[in-house]
């Protein structure tokens, strides 16, 4: 069932629930207004009778003249004695007429219904000194009362009807502007469907709730998200395939030589090898960071653990003075900071920024730690040859690299900063790169300290 339909089915059920309590309230008041004043007057009618000097004895009570002066139309008045006797009537309505003579001792009033029609009645004993003597008994029809519910009746079915009526036009015409968008919306995702081709939805602030355009808007957001997220697959595709494309070239250039001149010459057949192992391994490493770069786009990439920062910076400053026999100085004013993040991952952030400071810088390089306003400021420092300022806002793009005239010498695949980039925004944190040509380069990681 379509969202249109189900709306206009709740609208209309409980419309119709509403009006009839409305009409059942209705109804009930009307009958309690008009029996409260009917019984009004009643009363007035038998306190003036009860003051007449006659219905204190039995024989003023049988004075057919007593009842004459109270009688109305559409009304019974008599006068029954204890042993179940009429000896005063007064009324002309065959239905009250019939009405069954009983005697009580009681005084009472209420309603009843002769033939489908209502009657009110009132009966009150009469007294000579302590002795009941009789009882005045007064019956009413409610003509005008039924005539009233009549009317009400057909007016409340007539309204009814006209305000189901139009909650049914006005609530299918509402839905219809309500999920007009959301139509929209699915009809934009079918045409994106069929043609491959993302679009956003037009925006009509005029026509369409706040809730609708904060969907219709997150919608944009996500198709503009995917859009580019679209276009960094193909430039990652396109950047990739060009890098694989040298490697490969070398790789199939150099097993041609050495099958064609490198088993009767020696010099060639060693090049060659040697330029296919170097190639090989560009090429392994280039394929194990697009992998890295890869996992890192998964939301789910971190596992969380709290670890001594200074101790990790230790252990990794050790490793690589191991690999590389260069000074690597760790500077921090406390012994140890606590950190909650990926362990496994701030230490491939490490790895990524002291390795670009060894092949870019001769000088002993410096990392600093620090806890400043609930963040960890990790810097890693190095006297190189600094990063041109043309340059800076390129820094954290896939496959890029600074000087493009040295990236064989070095050995980077241009994945290495992307890669940082990717660690640090997971962590929520922040990196700044800050650099001068042929003085070195500052580079700092800012991260919560508890996630």
């Amino acid at each position: 069932m379509t969202l249109r339909r189900r709306f206009t089915f709740f609208t209309i059920f409980w419309l119709i629930f509403i009006l009839i309590l409305f009409n059942i309230f209705v109804y009930l008041f009307v009958i309690k207004i008009t029996m409260r004043s009917e019984e009004q007057l009643l009363t007035n009618k038998v306190n003036i009778l009860l003051e007449d000097p006659r219905v204190d004895n039995i024989a003023g009570l049988s004075d057919p003249e007593l009842l004459r002066d109270y009688y109305n139309v559409n009304e019974l008045i008599r006068i029954v004695t204890p042993d179940g006797k009429t000896i005063n009537s007064q009324g002309s309505d065959p239905e009250l007429i019939a009405l069954e003579t009983t005697f009580s001792s009681q005084f009472e009033t209420g309603m009843l219904l002769v033939e489908g029609r209502r009657v009110i009645y009132m009966e009150v004993p009469l007294y000579e000194g302590h002795k009941v003597i009789g009882k005045i008994q007064l019956y009413r029809k409610l003509t005008l009362l039924d005539s009233y519910l009549q009317v009400l009746v057909i007016a409340l079915t007539v309204t009814s009807a006209g305000a189901i009526l139009f909650a049914i036009l006005g609530t299918y015409w509402f839905t219809s502007r309500l999920t007009s968008p959301i139509q929209h919306m699915v009809q934009t995702m079918r045409e994106i469907d069929r043609s491959g081709k993302l679009r956003k939805i037009e925006l009509n602030g005029k026509d369409q709730s706040a809730e609708l355009e904060q969907l219709a808007r997150a919608f944009n957001q996500m198709i503009e998200k995917l859009d580019r997220t679209f276009a960094r697959q193909r430039q990652f595709v396109a950047d990739a395939s060009h890098e694989l494309k040298t490697p490969l070239t070398v790789i199939s250039s150099y097993a041609n030589m050495l099958s064609r001149w490198g088993r009767d010459n020696d010099n060639v057949r060693d090049e060659a090898i040697e330029a296919i192992v170097k190639e090989s391994e560009r090429l392994q490493n280039l394929t194990k960071s697009m992998l890295v770069l890869a996992e890192a786009e998964q939301e789910d990439w971190l596992k969380l653990e709290t670890f001594d920062l200074v101790q990790l910076a230790d252990e990794t400053a050790d490793m690589l003075y191991t690999t590389f026999q260069r000074i690597i100085r760790v500077h921090t004013p406390k012994t140890d900071v606590k950190v909650s993040a990926d362990k496994d991952k701030i230490r491939q952030l490490l790895v990524i920024l002291l390795d670009n400071a060894i092949k870019y810088s001769k000088e002993p390089i410096d990392i600093t730690i620090a806890i400043t306003k609930g963040n960890v400021r990790l810097s890693v420092s190095d006297k190189g040859i600094g990063i041109p300022e043309s340059d800076m806002s390129h820094l954290f793009e896939r496959f890029y690299r600074v000087d493009g005239a040295r990236r064989r010498t070095t050995g980077g695949v241009g994945l290495g900063l992307s890669i940082a980039k990717r660690i640090v925004d997971l962590h929520e944190g922040q990196i700044d790169v800050f650099s001068k040509p042929n003085q070195g380069t500052t580079i700092t990681v800012a991260i919560p300290q508890k996630k």
